[in-house]
């Protein structure tokens, strides 16, 4: 079982020993009904490429939502190339919106400490506790390790997809061009990233195809591959090992093991397995494969994310995964994908409407994720889907970013048994020294803002290995002049606080 102890390690550990399988919950009464609510439209950001039905997925949800929240939604999805540029953009301009992605990974807790985000637990904040007054089907099919392991500084300033806490690294590959280059078994075999070597050097010899393709986030030494906890948000420097016993907080480049991962992935990358604009590519892995020309991605791995992405990259059938690390489980991974809600929106309250649906609604979640009946997917049995004859024009391969996924559809070429199957992934996963833990930036917010600017300069060509990871005492070196050494100490003051009031 669970290694850790504490309310919410134990609090995880129960909720990963018992059937994680729900069934849609009838929707929330505290709005009254919608007949009583002004109209309103609201904004949802998200990364992800824009789909040609678009907006017939938004009419039929805008019919459904007028009679539930009387309300319409405009998706804006932005490629995630160009998610942080722009949404850096919109967020520092105070544009008015309603709903945005936020996770750790990506800055969440800065976010929070330049007040990008509202808290919705807060009975004294300017929107009140909209959780307690418009997301009761939130807290009562959420597990409450969620909602505990993703507060900063005491409150929500996101609502966790419901999803698997456990996380691992790995890699997907194109098992069909395995199978004509006889690689099968070589693959089966692969249990570390030098084992990956002879594998990709005769992809790059017998193929036109790009052997390994990265980008920034998705590595082989981003946070879930490298098992590092960065205590709450990968943008800010300092971290504890997530498979270790020490709470020392480091920065990454006093990690040995980060360190010889960035060396072997230069190598890699001058031996030209990994695509030459790793480092500033704006194309996600999952895109990267649907374009054809890629053997393997590395990826953020669960029970049957071959078959998920296959389905997204228009490859079913045709990719396989190999998990890598140890799974573990950190903040990170119950505030690994959430929906916030911005300080500018004009109607928080409707904002929280929608997302408690999105945790309860079946049809709007489906509808969400996999189009209309009929077009982009046609049903086998009650909970078994296949692609319909427009399957092409929709097909967002987001279901981890939108409210509760046991609400969704399982393809046809996804195990029957998917989420019995993540409960089976959760158990056993190891618990980080500071699961629960996340750290509040605003005291050294003035020296968070300047390091991430550093690691914004540095951070994508070394872990992508188009920088010689000899950079890596340069980098330190700006670091250091910007803060970091003020900033590991508050990291780790905040850190011992937490740990000795779970003693």
């Amino acid at each position: 079982m669970f290694k850790g102890k504490g309310k919410l390690g134990k609090s995880i550990s129960l909720v990963l020993a018992s059937s994680v399988v729900l069934t849609a919950l009838p929707v929330a009464n505290a709005a009254g009904s919608s007949s009583t609510l002004a109209p309103y439209k609201l904004t949802m950001y998200y990364p992800g490429s824009p789909a040609k039905d678009e907006a017939k997925i938004e009419a039929q949800m805008n019919s459904y939502l007028k009679t539930k929240i009387n309300a319409s939604i405009d998706l804006i999805p932005i490629d995630w190339g160009q998610w942080d540029s722009k949404m850096n953009l919109l967020k520092a301009s105070r544009e008015p919106m309603d709903i945005i992605f936020t996770a750790q990974w990506n800055g969440h807790a800065n976010d929070v400490a330049k007040k990008v985000f509202l808290a919705l637990d807060d009975p004294n904040g300017p929107a009140g506790n909209l959780l307690a007054q418009y997301g009761k089907n939130i807290t009562s099919s959420l597990d409450p390790a969620f909602l505990a392991g993703s507060k900063v500084n005491g409150h929500n300033y996101g609502v966790p997809t419901n999803k698997e806490l456990a996380a691992q690294g790995g890699v997907i590959y194109r098992a069909d061009i395995a199978d004509k280059l006889g690689l099968t078994s070589k693959l089966n075999a692969v249990k570390t990233v030098k084992d990956l070597e002879a594998i990709l050097a005769t992809v790059k010899a017998k193929t036109n195809m790009t052997p390994l393709f990265l980008r920034d986030g998705d590595n082989f030494n981003s946070h879930y591959f490298a098992q590092q906890d960065f205590l709450g948000d990968t943008t800010i420097e300092g971290l504890i090992r997530k498979d270790g016993t020490s709470t020392k907080v480091i920065t990454r480049f006093d990690d040995k093991q980060y360190m010889d991962q960035l060396k072997l992935t230069r190598e890699f990358f001058k031996k030209g397995y990994i695509n030459k604009d790793a480092a500033t590519t704006q194309l996600s892995g999952q895109d990267a494969l649907k374009k054809g020309n890629v053997f393997m991605i590395v990826a953020s791995l669960k029970p049957g994310k071959d078959a998920e992405t296959a389905i997204a990259a228009n490859l079913a059938g045709k990719l396989k995964q190999i998990n890598m690390t140890e799974r573990t489980v950190s903040t990170g991974e119950t505030a690994g994908s959430m929906l916030g809600i911005s300080t500018t929106s004009k109607n928080p309250a409707r904002a929280m409407m929608f997302i408690n649906l999105l945790h309860s609604d079946k049809y709007l979640n489906n509808l969400l994720n996999f189009g209309i009946e009929g077009e982009h997917y046609t049903k086998i049995s009650a909970e078994i889907i296949k692609p319909g004859p427009k399957a092409a024009n929709y097909n967002p391969g987001a279901t981890w970013m939108f409210g509760n996924q046991f609400l969704n559809y399982v393809w046809n070429t996804e195990a029957s048994n998917k989420w019995a199957a993540f409960k089976n992934f959760n158990r056993g996963a190891k618990l980080s020294p500071a699961l629960g833990f996340t750290f509040n930036a605003q005291p050294v917010k003035t020296q968070v803002a300047a390091l991430v600017t550093v690691r914004n300069k540095y951070i994508a060509g070394l872990e992508t290995g188009a920088i010689d990871p000899s950079k890596a005492a340069e980098f330190q070196k700006k670091e250091k002049a910007n803060g970091l050494d003020k900033v590991i100490a508050e990291k780790q003051k905040q850190l011992n606080a937490f740990l000795a009031a779970k003693k």
